[in-house]
């Protein structure tokens, strides 16, 4: 038969499974949408299902449309009646059909966007007299929207304290306003079509009857409202056909529920299970690394990744000195690689937040390359990036009337159009530019002037910041003076709103603080001039030919034949907010598992020695999840002795003053820089033990010393650590120095013998004369304690 063509064992078992409950569990690259659209062409085709009896459900339009059109080359035609689409799109259905059913609404309900949803929660607050500053909305709606997604409603919602109290009665009210506007927000297409179904069960019953076989894609995503909707429609006929990967289940902060697998085999006892284990995109080095990495996890269903396409090049792991060398490595690799062969668009670069892609954007755009970049605006482009460029403009020039308007009323100040169309022609009337004309109305009580109290009381503080800010702006570094803009006009609070978008809106700033902070010395007029000139670049066209720039939860489903994954730092990835959390730390794992199986032929992963972060040069720990690759699928140095040697760069890196007082990196002054690998075709520093050039070796041997510790209770004053810089010799990262040797530390009182170790690699550690530090090598036995501590 034509349908079962091509298909594998496994495949070919799930395509034509008899009735029942199935689980398939589908490794990434085995096929898994291949398997889908064949079943439902079996379905009809072969077990004479009526194309209506149907229904199939996924999480994206396209991948629903995708499916359609593979469904209608296999039967040949479009199958009339087949129910294919979203959860949300195919219970919006199900609700516009059965509104007479539904109290309050009728059939031409509306879907609010979030947009309509927050000024929804705005007006319940403002009807209750709460203050949205208090209980953002975005907060609001996010409760909300978790309750909706357990299956609470507001009148079963319970209050365990005042925030989850004032959330009841917002979400109570929030109801009643949707209801009365004849609308319904996204959660509501979901949780009403199971509340009908609860209530109606002779409805439900209709429903059952007609679609008698349903199919699931990504099952590991659902979350319990939906997991409760298949389950309902399934109860009659128990024909529920779910393909999934519990290792794939990154979208838990979207409410997704990876044990909804492990509840679905519960459910169904005698569930046929089928693994797709053959994969037909990596190399098997690759799924090897990806198996090794994932098995450090519980609640999961083991699968033996495997494939045609035998061995495969090693991974490379490189260390690069910050995110800066990190960003210009992969683009150096990449353009050497382009010149062996390989397309464009073979690449692509993978990392966990958007606020990383402005340092890799740079480098592409420093060497005149173009790039893609999925499921964001480019870094510049953003928002909240150019907001805070509009503001530092305007100070910079008060005769920028584009940048003048722009920022005048963000944050919301009250100031609306018509008063901004005022001040512009009443300035203009006085031959002022318009930063003048306000900061003349803030410091001038005696000026006349055509605005009423209420407009006046709106426009003079913002006056007063600006003039206050010009004051500044030639006797303080950029970073500090954007810090006091952002401190004095509420733009974090103003971004952070309760919204994960708000947080990474405020990600985005913290990056544009660290570009921001990397030279003290630059004027405010340079850094502009800098910024236009990567931002006007920035905006060249991009063919679809380009390097592939994106999240790996941006890359979930895509694959390219070459993958780098950066950032591979502790608190980077895994994230910071996981390192303390096991369900959180487990989802780390599995997106990194993600990132590792996109790719096909190549995988290059990176870490970085420093990181700016929130304006400072951190010193950060190479991630754990390296440490599960074993050393026989990696280049170079087994996993100890990389530890070693990334010991021993930090000892040549650590007195990169020039970085630490803001002068920034230069790889072009490295004369040791990299050396290219030819059989990798990959830049990476020399792993040969202990090499350095003649200009760091004085360098060298005072990055970091092995000596005990003192207490970490040992109180250390605010300026403790810029003294003991000062009191160092300052040597340049690539000029020969010596350096007296320090005495030894006093030693600390000896731990509990019940108290486990007293340090550990990656902990930050504090010394009254060296300042901060941070263990990067800890060893306890019972002759000696070795710790070697990276100060700077």
């Amino acid at each position: 038969m034509s349908i079962l063509n091509g298909l594998n064992q496994p495949q070919r078992e799930a395509v034509t499974a008899p009735p029942g409950p199935t689980l398939v569990l589908a490794g990434p690259g085995s096929g898994k949408t291949r398997v889908l659209t064949h079943r439902i062409a079996f379905l009809i085709e072969e077990m004479g299902v009526r194309p209506w009896e149907i229904m199939a459900v996924t999480f994206t339009n396209k991948a629903a449309r995708e499916m359609l059109e593979r469904v209608e080359r296999l039967i040949g035609d479009m199958p009339r009646g087949l129910t294919m689409g979203t959860f949300h799109s195919t219970c919006a259905r199900i609700l516009r059909r059965e509104t007479d059913n539904l109290l309050g609404y009728q059939d031409n309900f509306v879907i609010f966007d979030t947009d309509d949803q927050k000024q929804v929660v705005k007006q319940a607050l403002n009807d209750l007299n709460l203050d949205d500053k208090r209980f953002p909305p975005a907060k609001m709606l996010s409760g909300i929207s978790s309750a909706k997604n357990e299956l609470i409603t507001a009148d079963i919602y319970a209050a365990t304290n005042y925030i989850a109290e004032v959330t009841r009665r917002v979400y109570t009210r929030y109801q009643e306003l949707l209801v009365a506007n004849n609308a319904m927000d996204f959660d509501d297409l979901l949780l009403n079509a199971v509340l009908l179904f609860d209530e109606r069960p002779d409805i439900l019953a209709r429903y059952q009857e007609r679609y008698r076989f349903l199919l699931v894609d990504e099952f590991q995503d659902t979350n319990t409202v939906q997991y409760g909707l298949l389950n309902r429609l399934a109860a009659g006929h128990r024909n529920l056909f779910a393909v999934g990967d519990s290792d794939q289940s990154i979208y838990k902060w979207r409410g997704a529920d990876f044990r909804n697998i492990n509840r679905f085999r519960e459910t169904y006892p005698d569930a046929r299970l089928i693994l797709l284990e053959q994969n037909y995109r990596s190399t098997q080095l690759i799924l090897d690394a990806a198996k090794a990495v994932i098995r450090r996890n519980s609640e999961r269903v083991d699968k033996d990744l495997f494939t045609d396409r035998k061995g495969g090049a090693r991974i490379e792991i490189s260390e690069a000195y910050n995110e800066t060398e990190e960003a210009h490595t992969i683009v150096a690799t990449i353009q050497r690689m382009m010149t062996a062969g390989h397309s464009p668009g073979d690449f692509a670069v993978m990392y966990r937040t958007n606020a990383q892609s402005r340092a890799i954007e740079e480098a592409f755009l420093r060497e005149g390359m173009g790039y893609k970049l999925v499921g964001a605006t480019r870094f510049y482009n953003r928002r909240e990036i150019k907001d805070l460029i509009a503001y530092l403009r305007l100070v910079h020039n008060p005769a920028d009337s584009v940048s003048f308007q722009r920022v005048i009323n963000t944050p919301t100040r009250g100031i609306g159009r018509k008063t901004q169309d005022q001040l512009l022609i009443w300035g203009a009337s006085k031959g002022w530019q318009p930063g003048v004309t306000i900061m003349q109305l803030a410091i001038d009580p005696d000026l006349q002037h055509p605005f009423n109290a209420r407009a006046l009381n709106s426009i003079q503080p913002f006056g007063s910041m600006l003039a206050a800010w010009v004051a500044l702006r030639d006797k303080v570094p950029v970073g500090e003076l954007l810090d006091t803009i952002i401190d004095q006009t509420g733009f974090r609070d103003y971004l952070q709103d309760g919204s994960d978008e708000g947080e990474e809106r405020w990600l985005n700033v913290m990056e544009l603080r660290n570009v921001a902070g990397v030279d003290r010395e630059i004027s405010l007029t340079q850094f502009l001039e800098q910024v236009s000139l990567v931002a006007d670049v920035d905006n060249l066209e991009t063919t679809q030919d380009a390097p592939t720039l994106l999240t790996m939860h941006a890359a979930k489903g895509l694959e390219f034949p070459v993958v780098f994954i950066t950032g591979l730092e502790e608190g980077v990835l895994p994230h910071s907010r996981a390192l303390d959390d096991a369900e959180e730390l487990a989802e780390e794992r599995r997106l990194f598992y993600v990132g590792i199986t996109r790719a096909k032929d190549r995988l290059y992963l990176s870490h970085a020695f420093r990181r700016m972060s929130y304006g400072q040069s951190d010193t950060g720990t190479p991630s754990r999840f390296l440490g599960d690759i074993p050393d026989e699928l990696t280049t170079g140095s087994t996993a100890a002795a990389r530890r070693e040697q990334s010991k021993n760069r930090m000892t040549r890196w650590s007195w990169d003053n020039e970085y630490n007082s803001g002068s920034g990196y230069s790889y072009e002054d490295d004369e040791d820089y990299v050396d290219y690998d030819e059989d990798s075709g990959y830049q990476q520093r020399s792993r040969q033990s202990g090499r350095t050039s003649g200009a760091r070796s004085g360098a060298a041997s005072n990055r970091s010393t092995s000596r005990r510790l003192p207490s970490r209770d040992n109180p250390i004053s605010p300026g403790a650590r810029n003294q003991a810089r000062q009191e160092r010799q300052q040597p340049s990262y690539y000029q020969p120095t010596t350096r007296r040797a320090e005495p030894e530390p006093e030693t600390p009182p000896p731990p509990a013998a019940d108290s486990g170790s007293a340090y550990a690699t990656g902990q930050k550690v504090r010394h009254a004369k060296f300042g901060d530090g941070i263990v990067i090598f800890f060893c306890d036995d019972a002759a000696a304690t070795e710790i070697t501590v990276a100060f700077g």
